[in-house]
């Protein structure tokens, strides 16, 4: 109980900051300084004992990883599909400041190294990596998250190195990889769709909505909204199809699925075509519970609807969440995905070009979707 409370009194204690402009506030033993650039650590305190110096870090962190970003800034600085917006200069510095009070700790490296990726600090991430493989040169995982982040850096070289080491350590489980690999190479040359597909399964077939960030009032943005209408296009020409709309994160108590059901109904779409998946926060979720539905519901085939520069993540998170689902139940659904975008892009032609950040984003949902953690014990 004690614990508890001095864990809920840390994040009070951080929600405090965010109305300060100069203050340090205290948090536990660490403290959060609010400056003109943002949030920044503060000096950690010696008084307490190293575990729950490292658990409060953690919960900075983690409240920092989903607070204080904005969401603009984010999908210019980091990739435009992408709709984080935490303060991860904060996470990253407190992952750096935990991994100082416990070298020992490989899950803290791979925090560490994970918030470095999702600032596209590779080489930084590369060397985190590389400190846990010298350390652990059979970790599974550390091998592997260095050899695809090594390739998506252009160092083809260590990739293989990598691949021939993790055959060394589990071969069946690296060749397990290296065909999620294969796939997601063919799905990077996915045509996008801009017209509602043709021939579309007229029996058990789902459309996916994929959701996105509300506004803070509640609202939807524009994305989602253009998300929305291309769904809707594919809802009127297929009506024996249902529409499955997926996000959880609550804005003045309205998840995103409440307000993309809310929307579809008042555009004419029956109540009873609409499933609500208002569970997931992020996209490696909007595939694993919507997968999950899509065998409870015996939906076979799927018409995937979201942003064009969303949409070669979403496939991708799909494919592998409807892969899992398949070896855990032991059967072979064979689903087939299509796809309809909101063009998000000044032309097609544009659209259709993989950049680098976007292959990054798209191995590293494809990871976690595999059940590869990003901070291990704390967030997927």
């Amino acid at each position: 109980m004690n614990s508890f409370k001095k864990r809920f009194g840390l994040i009070l204690a951080i929600c405090a900051t965010l109305t300060l402009s100069t203050a340090y506030a205290e948090t536990g033993t660490q403290t959060v300084q609010e400056t003109e650039e943002g949030p920044v650590l503060a000096p950690i305190k010696t008084d307490e004992p190293t575990a729950d110096r490292i658990q409060q870090l953690e919960d900075i962190a983690m409240y920092y990883y989903w607070h204080g970003g904005d969401l603009k800034k984010a999908e210019e600085e980091i990739f435009k599909g992408i709709t984080l917006k935490g303060k991860y200069d904060v996470v990253e510095a407190a992952y750096k400041e935990a991994t100082v009070l416990e070298p020992h700790n490989t899950d803290l490296k791979i925090s560490l190294a994970s918030t470095q990726i999702i600032q596209k600090k590779v080489s930084e991430a590369l060397a985190t990596y590389r400190q846990i493989l010298n350390l652990e040169p059979d970790n599974f995982n550390a091998n592997l998250l260095y050899g695809v982040y090594s390739k998506i850096n252009g160092d083809e070289k260590a990739y293989k190195q990598s691949v021939s080491k993790l055959r060394q350590i589990d071969n069946h489980k690296t060749k397990e990889f290296l065909q999620k690999f294969e796939v997601t190479e063919g799905i990077l040359k996915t045509k996008l769709n801009t017209s509602v597909p043709g021939k579309l399964p007229a029996k058990d077939h789902a459309i996916v909505i994929l959701g996105y960030a509300l506004a803070d009032d509640g609202t939807m943005r524009e994305p989602l909204i253009e998300r929305l209408k291309a769904g809707l296009a594919v809802a009127k020409q297929y009506p024996n199809s249902k529409i499955i709309v997926t996000g959880g994160v609550p804005k003045e108590g309205v998840t995103e699925a409440e307000a993309m059901n809310e929307w579809l109904i008042g555009n004419g779409i029956a109540k009873e075509r609409i499933i609500m998946e208002n569970k997931a926060t992020d996209t490696v979720e909007n595939a694993l519970f919507t997968t999950a539905i899509l065998q409870k519901e015996g939906l076979k085939d799927v018409t995937l609807v979201t942003s064009a520069s969303h949409m070669r993540r979403g496939l991708t998170t799909f494919y592998e969440a409807s892969r899992f689902y398949d070896e855990m139940n032991a059967v072979n659904t064979n689903r087939a995905f299509t796809n309809m975008v909101y063009l998000d892009y000044p032309s097609i032609e544009e659209a259709q070009k993989v950049t680098k950040d976007e292959t990054l984003v798209i191995y590293r949902d494809l990871l976690r979707t595999s059940g590869i953690w990003q901070y291990p014990g704390m967030q997927r």
